[in-house]
């Protein structure tokens, strides 16, 4: 079948085919293949993209990493800082009709800061979070606690306001109804996984009267239908940009992109000045990289250039970077950092290795192959340990399987679904600081992000920061706790990056954000 009959002949098709030529439709390859719905049961970023399309947030950060109140009119804190008061927005409306409430906003605290780090790390210095009238809430704390704003405005693991009765499902399982109050709606029937999913527009939505501003401002759906069409194959969602026969790729892989700049009616951009950083996670629970000195013989054979050039080939958009909280922002340091930083050393790692006393025991690397990016570090990191001597076996899979095996503790040998490593990027906008950075907590309840490292001094040097209440203050925080990092290594920095989004020329009102977001965007007939 020639290309061009088979990208036509996919489902993105087929609403014109059907008819739906007299609605404005977007269609956009989104990073993965959507799989999981729920936004607090995962961090995956397209379910969090999906997030975004439905839900609205209390608070949201401008392109100057600012809080900015979106759900929220107004707010207040006491003289001490120890009460916080918040009133809703009038007239927010969920898709079913049903007002939307101080109930349903503080059910969808409770149950996001059982997941969510930045909801955690908040909950810990609260006292209480209460409903005071209709449209509006309290959050009493017990200690001081100065950046609630930036917490409850999180992009990387953002609090969606659901029905009070979804947010009410346990956390760690998945809701069952998706009845957001965002700017498009979501019908569960249009679903297909694996091939498409459907919004539509809210007619009914009440956008803030502002202008967009990164993730905050006046959110306006300006066409009337949005679908997501996965594509696993970046050739043919390239050649389907080109031919006009969908609008846009989230993530393009990065080889096309040559291509996809010379095509007169494509448009490619960087969105995410600030970037992302690739990591390479491991499982502290089980063997051999519950051993520290395994993980510190993982270090002595990582080159960062090599990642980079592999993931993304354009040192335009390149960084070597070892800063935890992100090159170029105020809280960049350079504290801890070793010879290692320098280039790899693989006798030492095999050194390291041998004094750990592994045996060759055989270590599950799992392979997103539907991630460009994500599948070229990977078979980086696989050839790298295969050369200090470890086991390795490489499982293929979809980034979401791969998203709903995270969750697993269990060691390989005991359960199939169990792991060893994974790969994954984090925005630097999230990760720029120690409370809002996911992957960086230590507790040792093992509620942290999948891998659940565990170390009370790191744990203690992160949140000395809610304290910080100068830049200078914070940035010995940072340092301090760099140094215990690179000590624990809870996860592995491969590179900081910026990607591109690719759209068609017919596409206006793009914003700039930490991801492709569809409101503001309008489409030439």
């Amino acid at each position: 079948m020639a290309l061009r009959s088979l990208v036509l002949a996919l489902p993105l098709a087929g609403a014109l085919a059907a008819g739906a030529s007299a609605q404005s439709v977007i269609k956009i390859v989104p990073q993965a293949d959507l799989k999981n719905l729920d936004p607090v049961w995962t961090t995956a970023t397209e379910t969090s993209s999906h997030g975004y399309m439905i839900y609205d947030v209390l608070f949201a950060l401008d392109k100057s990493l600012l809080p900015k109140p979106q759900m929220v009119e107004s707010w207040s804190k006491s003289a001490d800082g120890m009460t916080w008061k918040f009133k809703l927005r009038s007239g927010l409306a969920f898709h079913d009709g049903a007002p939307v409430e101080a109930k349903d906003a503080v059910q969808s605290l409770r149950r996001w800061a059982v997941r969510m780090v930045s909801g955690m790390t908040l909950m810990q210095h609260v006292a209480d979070v209460t409903v005071t009238s209709p449209l509006e809430f309290e959050i009493r704390l017990k200690s001081t606690f100065a950046p609630v704003l930036e917490q409850l405005s999180n992009p990387a693991v953002p609090l969606f306001v659901m029905r009070e009765e979804e947010a009410k499902t346990d956390p760690f399982k998945q809701v069952e109804k998706y009845i957001g109050s965002g700017p498009f709606t979501f019908d569960k029937a249009d679903w297909v996984p694996g091939s498409k999913v459907v919004y539509k527009r809210n007619l009914a939505y009440k956008p803030r009267a502002e202008a967009p501003d990164g993730l905050a401002g006046g959110k306006i759906a300006k066409v009337d239908r949005v679908e997501w069409t996965w594509i696993p194959d970046p050739n043919i969602a390239a050649s389907a940009l080109i031919a006009g026969e969908i609008d846009a790729i989230a993530v393009p892989a990065n080889d096309l992109l040559p291509k996809l700049k010379a095509a007169k009616n494509v448009t490619v951009k960087t969105l995410d000045q600030l970037g992302a950083h690739a990591i390479v996670r491991v499982n502290h629970l089980v063997p051999p990289f519950n051993n520290p000195k395994v993980r510190e013989a993982m270090l002595w054979s990582i080159d960062q250039k090599e990642y980079l050039a592999a993931m993304v080939g354009n040192p335009e958009v390149e960084k070597v970077c070892w800063a935890i909280f992100v090159c170029g922002t105020p809280l960049e340091s350079s504290a801890g950092l070793g010879a290692w930083a320098k280039g790899r050393d693989i006798a030492k790692a095999k050194a390291l290795l041998a004094e750990a006393g592994y045996k060759g025991e055989r270590v599950v690397l799992m392979d997103p192959t539907d991630q460009p990016l994500i599948h070229a570090a990977t078979l980086v990191t696989a050839q790298n340990l295969k050369a200090i001597g470890m086991n390795v076996e490489l499982q293929a899979t979809d980034w979401s399987t791969l998203a709903a095996r995270r969750p697993i503790k269990d060691h390989p040998d005991q359960n199939r679904g169990g792991w060893h490593l994974f790969h994954t990027t984090g925005p630097g906008l999230a990760q720029a600081n120690p409370l809002g950075n996911s992957v960086v907590p230590t507790p040792c309840d093992g509620k942290n992000y999948a891998g659940w490292p565990c170390d009370d001094a790191l744990e203690k040097a992160r949140l000395s920061f809610i304290a910080a209440d100068t830049l200078e203050k914070q940035k010995a925080v940072v340092d301090e706790v760099q140094r215990h990092f690179y000590r624990v290594l809870p996860y592995i920095i491969l590179g900081q990056f910026m990607a591109p989004v690719a759209y068609s020329s017919n596409l206006s009102g793009v914003l700039e954000a930490p991801r492709l977001v569809l409101w503001n965007v309008e489409k030439k007939s």
